[in-house]
C-alpha cells in the first residue's frame, strides 16, 4: 500500500513538474507574441503625411549614426520612437547594425517594426544626375544648378572658386568631370556631384595615360584630356573614334593646325547659335585651331572613357583629313587632293570648313 501511495506521490510530482514547464513555455510564447505584436502593431509614424501626398511621411537619417542617434533623429522629425523602445525593437529584429542612412518615405501610421525593416533594407529615396559625354561646363553647371534635390552651395561660384572648393588644381573646370550617372540622396550638397565626377575623371585619365604609345605627341595627361574632348565632339559614329584620333595625332606630329570646328565653336561660347560662319574662322581666339597650331588651352567638353582611350590608342592610319558623309560617319583621306574630292562628293552644299 505504501509503495502504491509513494508511486502516486512520485507520479503527482512529475505531473506538477511537467505542467510547470508547459506553463513556462506558454508564458514565453505569450511574451514573444506581445513583444513582436507590439513591434509590428504599435504605430510610430504620424497619421498626417508631411510631403502632403496623403500616404507617406518623409524622414532623413544622417550618415554614421548610432542606433540611439537614429532613434533621436526620428523623434525630432515627429515619430514616436523612444530611444529604449527603438533599440530593443531593433535588436529583437536583429537589424541593429544594418540600419542605413538616407531619406525615407515611410507609410503613415507605420509600426516601429515596419520602419526598422524598411531602413535595414535601405529602401530609401534616391535621386540621380547624368553627365552626358560631350557636355560643356556651362551646360553641366546649369544642369546641377537646376536640380531640385540638391543643396546649391556652388551656384554662382566662378570657375576658380569652384576649383578651390573642390581642392582641384587645373587651368579651368572644363572637361574635368567624368560623364556618368550619379546617384545621391536628396538634399545632398551639389559639391558632392562635382567631387565624385572629378574623382572619376582623374581615375580614368590616369589609367588611359598609362596606355599611351611611346611616340605620342601628347606631353601630359592634361593634353590627353584636351585631345579626348576634341575627339568626343568630332565623332559622329563610335566606330570612327580611333580614326578621328589618328588624324589629330598625325597632324600634331607634323606640326599641322588641327583645323577643327568644335574648338572654334567653343571659343564663341554659349552664345553660339548653331551657324558657324567664315567670319568666325577669321576671329582670333586661343580656341581657333585654324589660326593656331597645336592643342587649345583647355578641353572643350567632357570626354567619355572611349575618347580618352582613343587618344592614346588610335587606329593605325596615315589619314590627315576627314569629312562628314552626312549619315553620322566620316570619310578619311591621306592627301589634300583626296580630301577635296571627298568634300565635293559629300559636302558640295555644306560649309567649306571641313578638315
Amino acid at each position: 500500500m505504501r509503495r502504491k501511495i509513494q508511486g502516486r506521490s512520485l507520479f503527482s510530482r512529475k505531473g506538477v513538474k511537467g505542467l510547470s514547464l508547459r506553463s513556462y513555455l506558454f508564458i514565453a510564447i505569450a511574451l514573444l507574441l506581445l513583444i513582436y505584436g507590439t513591434i509590428f502593431l504599435w504605430p510610430v509614424v504620424p497619421a498626417q503625411s508631411n510631403p502632403l501626398d496623403g500616404s507617406t511621411y518623409k524622414v532623413k537619417i544622417a550618415p554614421q549614426s548610432s542606433l540611439a542617434s537614429i532613434a533621436g533623429q526620428l523623434q525630432e522629425q515627429g515619430l514616436s520612437t523612444g530611444v529604449l523602445a527603438f533599440q530593443l525593437s531593433a535588436k529583437a529584429l536583429f537589424v541593429g547594425s544594418k540600419l542605413k542612412p538616407g531619406t525615407y518615405l515611410l507609410p503613415t501610421r507605420a509600426s516601429i517594426g515596419n520602419i526598422l525593416l524598411q531602413i535595414a533594407r535601405g529602401d530609401r529615396v534616391r535621386e540621380s544626375l547624368a553627365i552626358i559625354p560631350g557636355m560643356t561646363i556651362w551646360q553641366l553647371r546649369a544642369l546641377v544648378d537646376a536640380h531640385p534635390a540638391l543643396v546649391h552651395q556652388t551656384k554662382g561660384m566662378s570657375s576658380k572658386e569652384l576649383l578651390q572648393n573642390l581642392n582641384l588644381n587645373y587651368p579651368g573646370d572644363e572637361g574635368i568631370f567624368m560623364p556618368d550617372t550619379y546617384v545621391f540622396d536628396p538634399d545632398e550638397p551639389d559639391s558632392y556631384i562635382y567631387r565624385k565626377a572629378a574623382q572619376g575623371m582623374q581615375k580614368q585619365l590616369l589609367q588611359a595615360w598609362e596606355l599611351k604609345a611611346p611616340n605620342t605627341p601628347l606631353k601630359t595627361p592634361y593634353e590627353l584630356l584636351i585631345l579626348a574632348s576634341i575627339i568626343e565632339k568630332e565623332t559622329g559614329r563610335a566606330g570612327d573614334r580611333g580614326l578621328v584620333a589618328a588624324v589629330f595625332l598625325n597632324r600634331l606630329k607634323k606640326g599641322m593646325p588641327l583645323q577643327t570646328d568644335p574648338t572654334v565653336i567653343y571659343g564663341i561660347g554659349p552664345k553660339f547659335n548653331g551657324n558657324l560662319r567664315k567670319t568666325d574662322l577669321r576671329k582670333d581666339s586661343p580656341y581657333n585651331t585654324y589660326m593656331h597650331r597645336g592643342l587649345p588651352p583647355t578641353p572643350i567638353a567632357m570626354p567619355s572613357k572611349e575618347s580618352l582611350l582613343a587618344a592614346v590608342q588610335p587606329a593605325k592610319s596615315n589619314a590627315l583629313y576627314f569629312v562628314a558623309r552626312g549619315d553620322g560617319s566620316s570619310q578619311f583621306s591621306q592627301s589634300l587632293s583626296e580630301h577635296e574630292e571627298a568634300v565635293n562628293r559629300y559636302q558640295r552644299k555644306s560649309s567649306p570648313t571641313q578638315k
